[in-house]
């Protein structure tokens, strides 16, 4: 039995998710991100959690091959961020504010929360690839995320998205 597609995304857009912004630093060294609602904690001892990238992904190779990556929990503020990095921008940290991590991966700032990983182990899933990370270091500063429910975003203190 075949699902179709438009079908498929609209139930799976029924889940209520958060937004994040993973990065890493590509094969010269410049930062590349993309927007993300498929993220889940996988384990706390080890601290692990996962990500998954579209195979089709410029970057594919990066996020399969490379040492690691941050997942960025975006803030209700940070709509403007998650449609940047949504989008085919060719650099989508221009003008923005990040720094690099002790790790390595590009950290945006104001985010709700981060997670700085290295890379555990990729699974080949359909069309994407799983991504399990190693959290080396994390942290949150109480804002609240923003939210992502059947294409539209929404906030938790009700801010107009």
């Amino acid at each position: 039995m075949t699902i179709e597609k438009q079908k498929l995304r609209q139930c799976f857009g029924s889940f209520m998710t958060g937004v994040t912004v993973v990065t890493a630093m590509d094969e010269n060294g410049n930062p590349i991100g993309f927007t993300a609602n498929s993220f889940t904690s996988v384990s706390l001892d080890p601290p692990l959690l996962l990500i998954c990238v579209d195979n089709s992904s410029d970057h594919i190779e990066t996020y399969r091959n490379g040492s690691g990556f941050m997942v960025n929990i975006l803030a209700e503020d940070q709509k403007d961020l998650s449609n940047r990095f949504a989008s085919p921008i060719e650099d989508r940290f221009d003008g923005i504010d990040w720094q690099e991590s002790d790790n390595g991966n590009p950290m945006i700032g104001g985010t709700a929360a981060f997670f700085d990983c290295s890379t555990e182990k990729t699974i080949d899933a359909g069309d994407h690839q799983i991504i399990i990370g190693r959290v080396h270091d994390c942290a949150t500063n109480g804002k609240a995320g923003l939210g992502y429910h059947r294409g539209q975003y929404f906030t938790l203190t009700g801010q107009n998205n």
